[in-house]
């Protein structure tokens, strides 16, 4: 990538301010199965304790979508638990799906009947609609 792109566009990865920042503040904790790699802050003691909140964010391998975070790693991320997914050996529920990609803005997003981006054509209203015409 080349210079500009990295400090300019954070849509393509991580800017050199979030890599300075993540290098200076932050601790590798995980990678995911599409090579995101997970980080939280590193303790500070400010006025003599440890400070409470934990900061917590993800550095997107390709295009920064935050759909892509995997299911397992979005409860970590949201501090619903405290555990990462590595260190507790997380198992998919039998009704949690694959990961699928948010197709917004592409040929393969969905398309309702009657959609202008569709085939165009939708299902005959039934007899109980009648439009309203002026006289």
């Amino acid at each position: 990538m080349s210079l500009l792109t990295q400090i300019f566009t954070w849509w393509n990865g991580a800017t050199i301010g979030t890599k300075i920042f993540t290098s200076r503040h932050g601790i590798h904790v995980g990678t995911d199965e599409q090579g995101n790699r997970y980080y939280k802050s590193k303790p500070t003691t400010k006025t003599g304790r440890t400070d409470i909140t934990e900061r917590r964010w993800v550095i997107y391998n390709g295009t920064a979508e935050a759909s892509r975070i995997a299911v397992d790693w979005h409860s970590w991320m949201h501090h619903v638990v405290d555990e990462t997914p590595t260190e507790e050996d997380y198992v998919a529920r039998e009704w949690q799906k694959e990961h699928k990609a948010n197709l917004t803005g592409t040929p393969g997003a969905y398309r309702p009947d009657g959609s202008i981006l569709g085939d165009g054509t939708r299902k005959p209203v039934s007899g109980d609609y009648e439009a309203w015409r002026p006289e």
